[in-house]
């Protein structure tokens, strides 16, 4: 009697990607939507959001909520970067990125062709969450610009002003909130790319011999 193949455990995401990806999932929720309340109460451009799509119900109520949530966000922040650098983890799975693999994935992706690896992000994916990163700390110092900007004048200084320090943080935001949407759209696209970052491990029926 042959015995039934085990299903085979690729590991995906360590614990700390795990744990800070879902933190950040309602953290970023109550940044855009305090942020957004933010904007309505004096818009840069012709537009303002939804108010069902905002929190704190007036200025002062969603700058409250800002703040307060940018504290755990910066901890949150802190604790990926800490764990990324120390652990090797942006070395090792976001480097090297060369224009001509970036090239050669893109072109590959535009065809349909690129192959998807379990537990290794290719070109593309590196150069997305690295642009990502780099939004982020655009995001932070922007928003600190406008947030003291008495205090951290020099900053603003770096902005170009008050005002287009605004435009950077409103770009920069608009920018990870892209990124949300093709990341949502690659995992309705890809179903199975979900679960692993629950379970942190994937789980894939082992290949039939010729002999089976």
């Amino acid at each position: 009697m042959k015995s039934v193949p085990t299903a085979v455990k690729i590991p995906m995401h360590r614990l700390p990607v795990r744990i800070t990806h879902w933190l950040n999932v309602l953290i970023m929720c109550g940044m855009f939507m305090s942020g957004w309340g933010i904007y309505n109460a004096s818009p840069i451009f012709p537009f303002t959001f939804p108010a069902a799509l905002t929190l704190g119900g007036w200025l002062g109520g969603s700058i409250a909520w800002h703040l307060a949530v940018m504290w755990a966000l910066a901890a949150n922040g802190l604790l990926y970067l800490s764990w990324g650098l120390a652990s090797g983890h942006f070395r090792r799975d976001f480097l090297p990125v060369t224009p001509a693999s970036l090239w050669r994935d893109l072109r590959a992706a535009l065809m349909f062709r690129l192959i998807h690896r379990p537990g290794e992000y290719n070109a593309v994916q590196k150069a997305f969450y690295l642009f990502v990163l780099l939004c982020g700390l655009v995001l932070v110092l922007s928003g600190l610009s406008i947030w003291k900007p008495v205090q951290l004048s020099w900053l603003v200084a770096v902005f170009g002003g008050f005002d287009r320090a605004r435009y950077v943080h409103f770009f920069a935001m608009s920018a990870i909130g892209v990124f949300v949407v093709v990341h949502l759209a690659m995992v309705l696209m890809v179903p199975s790319t979900f679960l692993p970052m629950i379970t942190g491990y994937l789980r894939r029926k082992p290949r039939k011999t010729r002999n089976e």
